[in-house]
């Protein structure tokens, strides 16, 4: 049988963790995360190796619902809601803050200021700075988990050693 020696495999592991570690870096470089995010991260352990992703997928279901909801309210040109504007807001932003989403966080801040304002185009503005913000969150965690789920696996998988 032949088949990789496991110190080569090991160095997959450490490319994959040092790609985990700059990709993160890089997050909260720009401010995307901040020490929230790691907070959630020592939450997980062998128990439940996939809690973060797992928080995070929720906060990311949750928070589609409440993208259609502002849009949803925003699209309708007779709109003065502005009141169930800001609960949406306000529940958007405290998800986004239990998760360290700061970019996205900060982008509720404005849009519900401009809420409260009754600022139909600056609220429409937000949503799309929103919208954004959000998606760029979403494609990086994205990455991010996928890339520790490959560490995951290379990490467990064994190839026989030859004899």
């Amino acid at each position: 049988k032949t088949g990789l020696p496991l110190w080569l495999l090991g160095l997959g592991v450490d490319r994959l963790r040092a790609d985990m570690s700059r990709l993160l870096a890089l997050l909260f470089h720009q401010g995307v995360l901040d020490e929230q995010f790691l907070q959630l991260q020592q939450l997980q352990d062998e128990s439940c190796p996939n809690f973060v992703s797992e928080v995070v997928n929720i906060y990311f279901h949750e928070s589609e619902k409440l993208l259609r909801n502002l849009r949803g309210l925003l699209s309708d040109r007779e709109f003065s809601d502005y009141k169930k504007m800001g609960m949406h807001l306000n529940q958007f932003m405290g998800s986004s803050s239990s998760i360290g989403a700061k970019r996205v966080r900060n982008v509720c801040v404005a849009f519900r200021a401009a809420s409260e304002q009754n600022n139909r185009a600056g609220c429409l503005r937000a949503l799309e700075l929103l919208e954004h913000e959000y998606c760029y969150l979403k494609n990086k965690l994205h990455e991010f988990f996928q890339i520790e789920q490959q560490r995951v696996l290379a990490a467990v998988v064994r190839y026989p050693i030859q004899n």
